[in-house]
């Protein structure tokens, strides 16, 4: 068993989904946390719950695309103690247009939140992590990594590169565990956001996120959060370099 309690972890995306799940799962566990997102109330509220649990909390909103950013949430993992590691969370989807009708602004932003944030937070949790002698370095992926999905190319696209940044680093990196979690279907804005969702590609992304809700596969952000803790105690070295679902924790 590898506990996780007294260790801090940095949580990128804490601030609603999957990312505030998880940062509340890691406070049961007695985790240090450094939690990271864009809206700063909703960071703050989360915060809040997860030192009501006992943990310790420090907060930094902004974007883990942002160099200093990145750098500002490693120090102060590094000021707790035990640092640990990291999990980025945060993402954007912006469902319904067809590829070349993003904004180019839409575009950035996507790959943003999943690739160049993902490179951010290596590059500065890396290096102290090697010279500690190792650590976890978790990115959400998806199953959208390996399909062409109408309505949601650059998502798909943003989250190919991310997974494969996980076996780049796994071949570079060994000390640091670098894996992929596919969360699977979870009922979080950006799946709400798909019903809203407005483009050449709306009616049909809709249908097959209708076809997901019909049969029950939509499932709450606490079921893949509880799922990677799970992970995170039990051996997370067998899934380096890998991609995990949230059944290999269940």
């Amino acid at each position: 068993m590898n506990s996780i309690s007294g260790k801090s972890i940095i949580v990128t995306g804490a601030s609603g989904g999957i990312g505030r799940a998880l940062a509340l799962a890691l406070a049961e566990e007695g985790a240090g946390l450094v939690l990271n997102g864009r809206r700063s109330e909703t960071l703050e509220k989360i915060g809040k719950e997860c030192a009501r649990a006992g943990a310790r909390v420090e907060l930094l909103a902004g974007s883990a695309a942002a160099a200093e950013v990145a750098e500002a949430l490693v120090q102060k993992a590094l000021g707790m103690g035990n640092f640990y590691g990291f999990i980025h969370a945060a993402g954007v989807l912006h469902p319904g247009p067809v590829v070349y009708e993003l904004a180019g602004e839409q575009f950035r932003e996507i790959f943003e939140a999943s690739v160049a944030a993902s490179f951010e937070m290596v590059r500065a949790a890396f290096p102290p992590l090697i010279e500690s002698g190792g650590g976890v370095a978790v990115f959400l992926g998806s199953g959208a990594a390996e399909r062409a999905i109408p309505g949601m190319g650059a998502y798909c696209a943003a989250k190919a590169a991310e997974e494969h940044l996980v076996r780049q680093l796994a071949a570079e990196v060994p000390q640091v565990v670098s894996m992929a979690f596919r969360p699977g279907v979870v009922d979080t804005e950006m799946v709400r956001e798909i019903f809203r969702a407005r483009g050449k590609a709306a009616d049909r992304l809709r249908g097959e996120f209708s076809a997901f809700e019909r049969n029950g596969e939509i499932h709450p952000p606490e079921v893949p959060a509880r799922a990677l803790v799970s992970i995170l105690k039990n051996d997370p070295c067998r899934f380096h370099g890998k991609v995990a679902t949230w059944r290999d924790g269940v």
